[in-house]
C-alpha cells in the first residue's frame, strides 16, 4: 500500500503517525485481547477434548502430550522469527490478519481429521498461524501506550490467555458433550475467521517508538528496520535476555502442561464428567487468570518505577507461593477430612475448597505476563522490538508448549505402574519443581536488569 495515498489534506503514513486518543487505544487493545482470547481457544482447546480424542484414536498420555504440546509448538515458535522479522518492516496489522485466518482454519480443519496423524498436522497448521499473532501485538501495545502504563497494558493483553483458556474449555467441552469432539473444533475455527475482518478494518500499524522519544525530523522515508543480526547482537549480549527467557520458559513448563492436563485430572481424581469439567476449571481459570494478570502488571508498573528489578522479582515470589498451594488444592479432599471426618474427595465440600484454593495458584502462575514480556521490550530500542519478543517466546514456547506439555503426559506413563489412574496427580507434584527453577532464574534476572535496561 501506498505511503502517498491521500485521506483529505492528511497522508496516511501522517495519520499513522498522529498521537492516538485513550479511546482508539483501548479500543485496539480491545481488539488485540479479543485476538488473543481467539489465539488461546484454538490453541488450550485439546485439555478439554483430551478424553474423546484419546479414545478416538486410541492415545497414551504420552502420544496426546505431543498432539497438544509438539505438534503445535514446533512450527509456532520457529516460524514467530522470521514473521517478526517481517513485521519490524511492513504492516503488523497485515501479518496479524492473515495469521489469526490461517490459525482459524486450521482449527476448524481439525474437525475433519480422521487419523492422529491428520489431527497432528492440523495442530501444525495451527501454530503455523498462530506464530504471527503474539509478537507483533506486543509491539503494538508497546507503541500505543506509554512506558508508564505499558505493563498494564500487557497484562491487559494477557488477559486473552485466562479469557481463551476458559472459554475454550466451556464451548470446547460442552459442544464435546452435546455434539461430538468434531463440532468444537469446527465452530471455534469458523468464529476466528469471522473476526479476521475485524482486526484488518479498524487496527491500524502505530508510528514505531512514538511515544519512546521526540520525533526525529526525516525526509519523508520510513527508519530503516535493523538487520536480525543487530538485533540478535543487542540481545543475546544480556544476561538479562537469558534469565528472563529461561526464567519464564521454565514456569511456562509448569503453566501450560498444568493447565492442558488439569481437565483430565479433575475427570479422573476428582470424578467429574466432561460437562461438569468444563464448567468447573473454565471457571477456575478465568477467575484466577483475571486477577493474577492484572495485578502482576500492576505491582510491576508501581514498583518498577523505583527498581527495574521489580519487575522479574514480582513474579518470581508469586511461584514460589503458588506450589503448596497447588498441591493443596490437589488434596482438598484430605485437607476437609480433617475438619469434617469421613467427607469423600468427590464430595461438593471438597470440590468447593479445591476450585477456591486453584484460583491462587491458576492467578499466581500468569503473573509473570506483564511484567516479563515488559521487561523484554525495554532490552532492546524500539525497532527491534516485534523481532526481539519473537526470540523470547522461540525460548518459552520451544520449552513450555513443547516440553511442558509432553513432560507431564510422558511422566504420567511413567508413573502408571505404581499409581494407576492416580499417575496424572503425581505427575504433576514432579512438575512444580519448574516453578522453584524459574524463580531462582528471575530472583538473578532482577539483579541485571538495571543494567540492560533500554530507556
Amino acid at each position: 500500500m501506498s505511503d502517498a495515498v491521500q485521506t483529505g489534506s492528511v497522508t496516511a503514513v501522517e495519520k499513522a503517525d498522529a498521537a492516538p486518543s485513550q479511546g482508539y487505544r483501548l479500543w485496539v487493545l480491545f481488539v488485540l485481547i479479543t485476538v488473543y482470547t481467539l489465539n488461546f481457544l484454538d490453541r488450550q482447546i485439546v485439555g478439554i477434548l483430551a478424553t474423546p480424542l484419546k479414545q478416538e484414536f486410541g492415545l497414551s498420555d504420552a502420544q496426546f502430550g505431543l498432539l497438544g504440546g509438539l505438534a503445535f509448538a514446533l512450527l509456532y515458535s520457529t516460524l514467530a522469527i522470521p514473521l517478526a522479522w517481517l513485521a519490524d518492516r511492513i504492516s503488523r496489522v497485515w501479518i496479524m490478519t492473515v495469521a489469526l485466518a490461517m490459525w482459524s482454519g486450521f482449527t476448524a480443519a481439525c474437525g475433519f481429521a480422521g487419523s492422529f496423524a491428520q489431527l497432528f498436522l492440523c495442530r501444525m497448521g495451527v501454530g503455523v498461524g498462530e506464530a504471527g499473532g503474539v509478537a507483533p501485538s506486543y509491539s503494538l501495545i508497546s507503541d500505543y501506550f506509554p512506558k508508564s502504563q505499558r505493563a498494564r497494558a500487557l497484562a491487559g493483553y494477557a488477559f486473552g490467555i485466562p479469557l481463551g483458556t476458559a472459554a475454550g474449555t466451556l464451548v470446547g467441552g460442552l459442544l464435546a458433550a452435546q455434539y461430538g469432539w468434531r463440532t468444537a473444533f469446527i465452530t471455534v475455527g469458523l468464529l476466528g475467521v469471522l473476526v479476521a475482518p475485524l482486526l484488518r478494518l479498524t487496527v491500524r500499524d502505530p508510528k514505531r517508538g512514538g511515544l519512546d522519544a521526540p520525533a526525529q525530523p526525516t525526509d519523508g522515508e520510513k527508519p530503516k528496520a535493523p538487520a536480525f543480526r543487530d538485533v540478535r547482537e543487542t540481545l543475546f549480549r544480556k544476561p538479562s535476555f537469558w534469565l528472563l527467557s529461561f526464567g519464564a520458559a521454565a514456569s511456562s513448563v509448569c503453566g501450560y502442561g498444568v493447565a492442558l492436563w488439569l481437565p483430565s485430572f479433575f475427570m479422573r481424581s476428582f470424578g467429574l464428567t466432561l460437562s461438569q469439567t468444563a464448567w468447573y476449571y473454565a471457571g477456575i481459570a478465568l477467575i484466577g487468570g483475571v486477577i493474577g494478570i492484572w495485578q502482576g502488571g500492576s505491582l510491576a508498573d508501581r514498583f518498577g518505577a523505583k527498581s527495574r528489578g521489580a519487575y522479574p522479582l514480582v513474579p518470581a515470589i508469586a511461584f514460589l507461593i503458588s506450589v503448596p498451594c497447588f498441591v493443596l488444592a490437589m488434596n482438598s479432599g484430605w485437607l476437609i477430612g480433617q475438619v469434617i471426618p469421613g467427607v469423600s474427595g468427590d464430595s461438593w465440600q471438597a470440590l468447593a475448597l479445591a476450585f477456591a484454593i486453584f484460583l491462587i495458584p491458576t492467578g499466581l502462575n500468569l503473573v509473570w505476563l506483564g511484567p516479563i514480556t515488559a521487561a523484554v521490550q525495554h532490552l532492546v530500542p524500539a525497532p527491534m522490538r516485534t523481532t526481539a519478543s519473537s526470540l523470547f517466546l522461540l525460548i518459552n514456547n520451544l520449552l513450555g508448549i513443547a516440553v511442558g506439555i509432553y513432560y507431564f503426559g510422558w511422566m504420567s506413563d511413567l508413573l502408571r505402574p505404581w499409581f494407576g489412574e492416580e499417575s496424572l496427580r503425581w505427575s504433576i507434584y514432579t512438575g512444580m519443581g519448574f516453578y522453584l527453577l524459574s524463580s531462582m532464574l528471575l530472583i538473578a534476572a532482577s539483579r541485571t536488569l538495571k543494567k540492560d535496561w533500554v530507556e
